[in-house]
């Protein structure tokens, strides 16, 4: 649990603060033969280079990644940019004014750690793009959950006649929109942990947290630390922004009255009465700001689960807050089915119902999953380890689920967390998951692909891993 408030927003912690602010006198895009090292070329490093360049700076890019891995470089080369690839020289890191980290590269590799004692600032794309940005912010941050609620969060903007830009970390990168040189009323952005290690002056006009359970702790150096990376969502918000958060959460709950000291905070939980905030009571989501009080029915929600009923909270309380009407925002969530690999159910077969939960790449993920199940589940699991403590879902598997198909790097480790709990089987492809859990399932029961690991072990990303999973099951 953070302890140290300070840490909350990013302002005195070593260990999270790690970019220093920008120089007295420095303008915020005063970017003209300015040396800049763009880091990590997956799609937003290309389109930050890009930008960088018709920016006029001088731009160099790097990635450890091979040529034939990378896609894009020959556009930055004719563009007349520098790009190394298959290596991190150091020399570039030290002669630039300013390194633009992508999200997947971790900010302690060595030439990073080289540059930052040199005094080399070093910042996020989202807050590079902040600088250009002069439009309403909407950013969602979160374990869990992120990618529908920001989703969702566009859709009802957008019925309601808004312009908006949707991105960040899902979709169109934020340097995309500016670089594009449209003009939204306002962006909904999600924001990754990797992402918001790396900003000094973003500023949502309205940030939602929605949850803080265990991940990335393969890059973290503990759970403290990830988590004080996702409170620096509001590391620049003040009195005349709002804070959505989730008052359920362990996390979370300790911080609210501290950040009610700095913001305007606006609560929902699914488990109390809120006298003020958005909670969730008997098939109904109440919403009750300023002593007025809606109700938003949830029969007709496609949307399934208590994990959900917390994204929908978030969303309309973001929507009200943007002055959409009542009516509006429930007949946006009524029609809105979801995301693909996110329980997602791919067909029912002789009573047995399958989900695609591919998305689930974490321990917490999964356990918002199986607390959506009232049936008896054939969970298949397993992957790349993220570093989490499998046993916090010792009780879900002894209660919900019959059969544990593991499979992956991670299936060593799951399977002596829950060695006697439950039936357990190792497999070696998805194909053998699918079809051993096909053989063992009776009507009634749910199979659930639901990973608790990333997909790097044996699959391009999640949504390779999750297309496969919803081809086996559909061949059956």
């Amino acid at each position: 649990m953070i302890t140290n408030k300070s840490e909350i927003m990013g302002q005195k912690s070593e260990k999270i603060s790690l970019y220093p602010p920008l120089k007295k006198g420095e303008s915020k895009g005063d970017l003209k033969g300015k040396k800049v090292l763009v880091v990590g070329l997956a799609r937003t490093g290309i389109s930050v280079a890009r930008f960088l360049n018709e920016k006029g700076a001088v731009v160099t890019a790097t990635d450890v990644l091979p040529e034939s891995k990378i896609k894009g470089i020959d556009a930055l080369r004719n563009a007349g940019i520098k790009v190394e690839v298959g290596r991190h020289s150091l020399k570039y890191f030290l002669d630039a004014a300013l390194i633009v980290l992508s999200p997947g590269v971790p900010p302690d590799i060595a030439p990073l750690q080289q540059a930052r004692k040199k005094g080399v600032d070093i910042i996020s794309e989202i807050e590079l793009a902040s600088h250009f940005i002069q439009e309403p912010l909407l950013a969602i941050a979160g374990t869990n959950g992120k990618t529908t609620t920001t989703t969702l969060m566009g859709k009802v903007l957008e019925d309601a006649g808004k312009a908006v830009f949707v991105g960040g970390n899902i979709g169109l990168p934020l340097i995309e929109y500016v670089a594009s040189g449209h003009k939204a009323d306002c962006l909904v952005v999600e924001a990754s942990s990797f992402q918001l290690e790396g900003i000094r002056q973003f500023k949502p006009h309205i940030a939602v947290l929605l949850n803080i359970t265990e991940d990335h702790l393969d890059r973290y150096a503990d759970f403290d630390e990830y988590a004080a990376a996702k409170f620096r969502l509001f590391k620049n918000m003040d009195k005349g922004d709002f804070a959505i958060v989730n008052i359920d959460d362990a996390t979370i709950k300790p911080q609210i009255s501290y950040l009610k000291s700095q913001i305007c905070v606006l609560p929902f939980s699914s488990s109390k009465v809120l006298k003020e905030g958005i909670y969730y009571k008997n098939g109904e989501i109440a919403c009750s700001v300023e002593g007025k009080k809606e109700f938003y029915p949830t029969e007709d929600f496609k949307l399934k689960g208590i994990h959900n009923i917390e994204n929908i909270m978030a969303a309309i309380a973001a929507a009200r807050l943007c002055g959409i009407s009542q009516n509006r925002i429930l007949k946006t969530v009524n029609e809105f089915k979801g995301l693909p690999h996110r329980m997602e159910l791919i067909r029912e077969l002789k009573g047995i119902a399958y989900y695609n939960d591919s998305k689930g790449t974490n321990i917490g993920a999964l356990q918002k999953s199986l607390d959506g199940v009232n049936s008896s589940v054939i969970l298949i699991a397993g992957g790349k380890d993220k570093g989490g403590d499998y046993r916090v879902l010792y009780d879900l598997i002894k209660k919900k689920v019959k059969l544990l198909i593991l499979l992956g790097e991670a299936k060593d480790k799951i399977k002596e967390a829950f060695s006697g709990l439950t039936a357990i089987t190792m497999v070696e492809s998805l194909k053998d998951a699918v079809d051993l859990a096909h053989n063992k399932a009776a009507a009634g029961d749910v199979v659930l692909l639901s990973p608790a690991c990333s997909s790097f072990d044996m699959f391009k990303d999640y949504k390779e891993r999750g297309d496969l999973f919803r081809k086996f099951v559909n061949a059956l």
